[in-house]
């Protein structure tokens, strides 16, 4: 039920929301019992830190509401709190620049992942470009990018490193 919730939670914060269950353990981990126990890891994000603060005050509200109806044990343990990075408005405009001049498909996104650009972005302007990952699938052991993606994504960046060396 819990998972579940994860999943409406992040619905309910659309756009920008996203939850994910990435991670379970049951025990005692057999096909033919009944656990007794489950832990399993939440990621919220959102790009506005006081949306993913309601989601996480949304999802102890459903622990404690699950707790009580079924009659078991819920806990929240943070681990980890990231708060959302916006990147230089200048970087950011010269990527989508450079892709444009390039002809190339592209569009605005918004990453929750704590990519080495978002330390940076703490001391300096930043910006990111994603590359196309077949199946959508990045940040996996399966990510698998087309050399031409990848050309493609190198000739923004050398367009909008000279775009902002020149002006």
């Amino acid at each position: 039920r819990l998972v579940e919730e994860v999943n409406r939670i992040a619905l309910a914060f659309r756009p920008g929301g996203r939850g994910t269950v990435g991670f379970m353990q049951v025990r005692p981990n057999s096909r033919n019992v009944v656990p007794g126990e489950a832990r399993f890891s939440v990621d919220l994000r959102h790009a506005e830190d006081a949306a993913l603060e309601k989601m996480e005050r949304h999802l102890r509200e459903a622990c404690a509401r699950v707790s009580g109806e079924s009659r078991i044990d819920c806990s929240i343990e943070r681990v980890a709190h990231s708060v959302p990075v916006h990147f230089d408005a200048a970087c950011v405009a010269a990527v989508r620049d450079a892709a444009t001049e390039l002809d190339l498909r592209h569009r605005d996104i918004t990453s929750g992942a704590t990519h080495d650009a978002c330390y940076v972005a703490r001391i300096a302007p930043a910006g990111m470009i994603f590359v196309p990952c077949e199946g959508g699938i990045s940040h996996a052991e399966i990510e698998n990018a087309k050399p031409e993606d990848l050309a493609a994504g190198c000739n923004v960046l050398l367009r909008a490193v000279l775009g902002s060396a020149v002006g």
